[in-house]
This record gives C-alpha cells, sequence and structure tokens, in this order.
C-alpha cells in the first residue's frame, strides 16, 4: 500500500514498467551480440571445403545461367545506370542463379560474411554441399588449412556479363566466388557455364591453371571492358602507343582468363587487363585470387593493393596482369582519377 497522500497512476506505472523492460531488453541484447561476436571470430573454417563448395556454387549457379538462357525466359529490366550511362541489367539468371549459390554457401557456412552482386530474400534450406571435395583439390590442397570464420568475406558474381548474356554473347558469360581472409583475396574460382570450364585457385597452396608461356609488353595487347570502357583506349594509346592492339571483351571474369592459359575455345588472349573506371569486388575478386595464385598481380591504376574486405565499390581501376613486370606496366601508365572523371 502507498504511503497516505501518494496515488500511483496506472499509466506512470506502465511507462516505469516499459522503460525498465527496455532498458534490460538492451544490456541483455547487447550481451548476447557480443558473446555471439565472439563465438562467431573463434569458429574455424576450414579453406579447402570453402574452395570445394565454391566450385560447387559456381557451377551450380552457372546450371541455372545456362537453363535460362537456353530457355530464352530472362525477363530482363534495368537496375539502373553505371556512371558511363550504360544500362545495368538483371534477369532471371542473375536471380537464379544469386539463389542457389547464396544458399549453397550461407547454408554450409552460416558464420561468414556472404556478399553477391544481386539481393534476394529468398531463403532455400534444401540447397546443401554435397560433401564432394573434387580430386584436382584433393590431388593439389593439403586440409586442415583453417582460419577464424569472422575473418572471412566471400564475394558473389552470380553471373558475369549480363550485358553481354542479353545478347546471346555467352562466351563472355562467367559465374564467380571469391573468398577473401582480411583484406586479401585467397581463393578465386570462375566458371564459365556455357562450356563447363572451371578455373580455381587458393593463393599459396596451388591452381588448376597455370601462367601462358609467352607474352608481349611492347606493347602488349590489351584487353578492355566492351561495356564500360569509357576513355580507356587513349588512355592506353597514350601509355603504349597508337599501335597497342586492344581487344574489347566483355565480363571482368572473362578478361582475367584471357591472360592464363586455357583449353582451344573461344577465349582471346591478352598481355595486360585494364580498366579505368569504378568496379566492384564481385566482378574483381575471384580474379584477383587466381592471378596471385599464379604470381601475377591485380592492383589499382597506382600499383595499390585492393582491399576485399569492407564496401564493395573499388573507386581506384585496376591494372591486372600475368607473365610480365607488372611494375613496369604501372611506370608505362598516364596519371588518372577516376573519381574525378
Amino acid at each position: 500500500m502507498p504511503p497516505m497522500g501518494i496515488r500511483l497512476s496506472p499509466l506512470g506505472v506502465a511507462v516505469f514498467c516499459l522503460l525498465g523492460v527496455g532498458v534490460l531488453y538492451h544490456l541483455y541484447a547487447g550481451v548476447l551480440s557480443t558473446r555471439w561476436a565472439a563465438s562467431r571470430q573463434k569458429r574455424n573454417v576450414d579453406l579447402r571445403e570453402l574452395l570445394a563448395v565454391s566450385v560447387e556454387a559456381a557451377v551450380l549457379g552457372g546450371k541455372e545461367v545456362k537453363k535460362v538462357r537456353e530457355e530464352n525466359a530472362l525477363k530482363e529490366k534495368s537496375k539502373g545506370k553505371t556512371k558511363e550511362g550504360a544500362s545495368e541489367l538483371l534477369t532471371m539468371g542473375d536471380l537464379q542463379s544469386h539463389r542457389k549459390m547464396y544458399n549453397l554457401i550461407s547454408n554450409t557456412f552460416p558464420e561468414i560474411t556472404v556478399n553477391s552482386e544481386e539481393h534476394d530474400n529468398m531463403v532455400d534450406k534444401e540447397v546443401i554441399w554435397s560433401r564432394d571435395i573434387p580430386a584436382d583439390i584433393v590431388d593439389r590442397i593439403e586440409g586442415g588449412k583453417d582460419v577464424p570464420a569472422g575473418s572471412v568475406t566471400v564475394w558473389i558474381d552470380p553471373l558475369d556479363a549480363t550485358q553481354e548474356y542479353t545478347e546471346n554473347l555467352v562466351q563472355y558469360v562467367t559465374t564467380m566466388v571469391c573468398v577473401a581472409v582480411g583484406s586479401k583475396p585467397v581463393i578465386g574460382v570462375i566458371h564459365q557455364p556455357f562450356t563447363g570450364f572451371t578455373a580455381w585457385a587458393f593463393v599459396g597452396q596451388g591452381s588448376n591453371m597455370r601462367p601462358r608461356s609467352s607474352y608481349s609488353v611492347n606493347p602488349p595487347k590489351v584487353i578492355v571492358s566492351r561495356s564500360h570502357s569509357g576513355k580507356v583506349k587513349s588512355y592506353i594509346q597514350d601509355a603504349f602507343g597508337n599501335s597497342t592492339a586492344i581487344v574489347e571483351a566483355g565480363g571482368a571474369g572473362y578478361k582475367v582468363l584471357s591472360l592464363v592459359a586455357m583449353p582451344p575455345g573461344d577465349t582471346e588472349q591478352a598481355d595486360v587487363y585494364i580498366h579505368i573506371t569504378f568496379i566492384k569486388k564481385w566482378d574483381i575478386c575471384a580474379g584477383a585470387a587466381l592471378l596471385n595464385a599464379l604470381g601475377g598481380h591485380m592492383t589499382t591504376l597506382k600499383g595499390e593493393d585492393i582491399d576485399y574486405s569492407g564496401a564493395p565499390l573499388n573507386k581506384e581501376g585496376l591494372v591486372a596482369s600475368v607473365g610480365v613486370d607488372h611494375k613496369a606496366i604501372l611506370e608505362r601508365l598516364p596519371n588518372w582519377d577516376p573519381d574525378k572523371q
């Protein structure tokens, strides 16, 4: 019973109780969040298994990409415009591939961060890893390469070269998965859905790819984007001369594959890959890992390493090479600020 002369308002009591519950909730939620983060950091991920899952995801997504294209069920629409004014397209191939790839990796390793070019709320718990590690990975890569789950970021491109996909230029199309540990690209997978070929690499451990036996640098043959070229042609001619051969192609994954030894087919050969405008990390991370594993490089136009943690946008352009003197290539490039173009 309250003291004489004091009346307790039911509304006041209710507000006081709600405030108390709110304070307790935030305190408890903070403790849980801290404990969950610490638990996530302590969990380890076997990178050989993650490589196997990445290969399986890229192949699984590729099947969806090929099926949608063959059924002519693209249902394409625009996501907006690039800085250069080109349309960024989205098709059912992008979405269906994303759903398979994202859910497979997330279901297998729920504690790691997975970033995809596409965004979709469809959760499919039925997409599970087969537990199969391909024989070429078993032969080349030792197990037990564990890292804390909290240090891992996976970048997925469910369909690279969407513009070319809609034009039925399917030789440029790839699906890609990259695993970054900290800021460094460590695992890269580039799959060609319409040939069935898959390139993979684990930096410092092994790869099913190798550099070509020879490259030219005086001048190099330079591969560039056919849909995001900007002023790249004059930039390259300023660097290497007007006689420089410039190859226009779709897809960052395809361009990286043009730098390495590939099976006979539709992949053109180039000596250097240059991009002078903004580009997203899901477009380039897998290629960076592949080139690094083969002794090559993918840097900004200024020669700096690209950080594959954090935000998805790389604003500094890129230069990619293998089998040539990367530093010498960089020294010939004119000054360029992609942010001001």
